[in-house]
């Protein structure tokens, strides 16, 4: 494969499957097993040595402890979740989830290796895990149907993924509204030498590659996930560290779905904003643009559809720049709008949660909005989601024949600009 050709997803997926299934071989021999350079593993990054919490556990799933971090001790896991975790190799921290989610919960493990979910089996019958179950598939597919998990853990596995968008646009759709995800990683530093990148990442088993910080977050964000926190934890290999990786996907009222907009949405997107239109309270606006106009003017990563479950869009929301000017790159102006007969639900409460919460990931530092004085459902919205009023522009503009204020409201971020 040379530098201009796309990667082999199924032939990078086998040999990962290969490698690990002689790992979890080795691992059932008694061999202690490490997928790259021992040195995270003697110095404690790596492995085992990482948890607090072993003592219970069979020596086998300790033996094949391959993590860079401890990805449970973040999940906050409580009785009665589902959990999964992506690429569970030996076991361990399904077998700590287990034990968390007790009474009425249940633990996933999902590795692509067979050898991995026999080794993963033998572990759980041994510690006496009876709410485990250990499925075989890939993380890239996950076989599990939507909204099925509360919370979703992995442990230094998705760098090992060639397709990573995939991964957390899967992770994505099998957690519920409010759903968790917390995994540890490998991550490399932003401005490393390709070069010395690639080598860290030999060294450290981080075979496909791995992401910086600033690549997570984004790929994240395009999943639909907010309230992205990236904690490195410990040094790796020159330029790579391990992370903590925390996202959130958002909440909704009951029976509805909030994602990131697609272009199959178009349609019904711009229905819901001519009907906005029509009332006249909505914008100056008489005419909704086209999709082609809509998607070159709102911003990819923070536009929202509140759906039904049998995918119909009932609301959405949407931000687009201020000005191109470096100063107010921090500055977004937002619009949402709820199907007529949808109104008074709570959809576009939990529209402007996520819109809110995509851009402190982002930094963006302030968000704007104008309504209409006449328009008090918005303006109520707006001053609940912690918006506030920042004066009246009179007589600014003419809307159907007669001159109109307009309320300019702001939302200053509590974590960007502070």
């Amino acid at each position: 494969m040379t530098a201009d050709q796309p990667p082999d997803h199924e032939q990078i997926r086998r040999a990962v499957t290969a490698r690990y299934s002689g790992l979890a071989r080795a691992a059932r021999a008694g061999q202690r097993v490490t997928d790259c350079d021992p040195g995270p593993f003697a110095a404690g990054c790596f492995g085992a040595a990482g948890y607090g919490d072993t003592g219970e556990l069979p020596e086998g799933a300790l033996r094949a402890t391959l993590g860079c971090g401890n990805p449970v001790a973040v999940a906050e896991l409580r009785p009665g979740e589902t959990v999964l975790d992506l690429g569970s190799g030996g076991g361990i921290d399904v077998l700590l989830s287990a034990r968390r989610v007790v009474p009425g919960g249940k633990a996933y493990g999902l590795d692509g290796a067979p050898d991995m979910i026999t080794l993963a089996r033998e572990n759980a019958t041994q510690a006496g895990v009876t709410n485990a179950e250990f499925l075989h598939g890939h993380i890239e597919d996950i076989p599990l149907p939507d909204g099925h998990a509360d919370v979703v853990i992995s442990n230094c596995v998705i760098n090992l993924s060639a397709d990573k968008p995939r991964v957390l646009a899967e992770t994505f759709r099998v957690l519920r509204p409010g759903g968790r995800l917390g995994i540890s990683d490998v991550i490399a530093d932003d401005g490393l030498d390709p070069a010395q990148r690639a080598e860290a990442e030999q060294q450290t088993g981080c075979t496909t590659g791995t992401l910086t910080a600033a690549e997570y977050r984004s790929l994240l964000l395009a999943s639909g996930f907010t309230s992205v926190h990236i904690t490195a934890t410990q040094d790796a290999e020159p330029g790579l560290r391990s992370a903590i990786i925390q996202a959130t996907r958002p909440a909704a009222p009951s029976g509805i779905l909030i994602r990131p907009m697609r272009a199959g949405d178009a349609d019904q997107v711009l229905a819901i904003y001519q009907a906005g239109l029509d009332t006249g309270d909505a914008s100056f606006e008489t005419t909704a643009p086209t999709w082609d106009d809509f998607d070159q003017v709102k911003l990819t990563l923070h536009r929202y559809v509140a759906v039904s479950v049998t995918g119909e869009v009932l609301g959405w929301i949407a931000a687009s720049t201020v000005s191109p000017r470096t100063v107010y790159r921090g500055v977004i102006e937002h619009s949402v709008y709820v199907h007529p007969d949808k109104q008074g639900q709570g959809m576009g409460a939990a529209l402007l949660e996520v819109l809110v919460s995509s851009a402190e990931t982002a930094g963006i530092w302030t968000i704007q909005t104008g309504i209409f004085p006449e328009n008090t459902p918005s303006l109520r919205l707006h001053q609940r989601a912690g918006f506030r009023v920042v004066g009246t522009r009179q007589r600014i503009g003419s809307h159907h024949g007669r001159w109109r204020d307009v309320i300019l409201l702001e939302r200053r971020s509590t974590l960007s600009g502070t």
